[in-house]
């Protein structure tokens, strides 16, 4: 299983980025997948999922509004969409999958998912 994030960088208060998840040796279509980030010195928080219909989604408060989970079953990748951006948002972001195949819930826990990426760096700052 590999999971590789793309698209961070610097952006400015109130722009856009768009992140990328490619998942590879697993049957992505079958998982639910997460967004999680955390910045320097703070905790983990999760920021949005979405189940394997790729309709059903959800989102943290912090980000509601401002912030648009996909997925591409067919080319086997995970998006964010970062829009309105805050230098609250800095922070290095990871795509995480889900341990369980067809979940039906939302997953706020680190023991619910099994493989994460190496994360890709989100910088928001004038």
């Amino acid at each position: 299983v590999q999971l590789v994030e793309s698209g961070g960088g610097l952006a400015q208060p109130g722009g856009s980025l768009r992140l990328s998840c490619t998942a590879s040796g697993f049957a992505f279509s079958n998982y639910a997948m997460s967004w999680a980030r955390q910045a320097p010195g703070k905790g983990l928080e999760w920021v949005s999922g979405i189940f394997t219909d790729g309709t059903t989604t959800w989102d943290s408060t912090s980000v509601k509004g401002r912030f648009t989970i996909s997925r591409d079953n067919a080319a086997n990748t995970l998006y964010l969409q970062m829009d309105s951006l805050k230098p609250e948002d800095t922070a290095m972001y990871y795509c995480a999958k889900a341990k369980a195949p067809h979940t039906k819930v939302i997953l706020t826990d680190s023991t619910d998912y099994d493989y994460w990426g190496r994360g890709t760096q989100v910088t928001v700052s004038s």
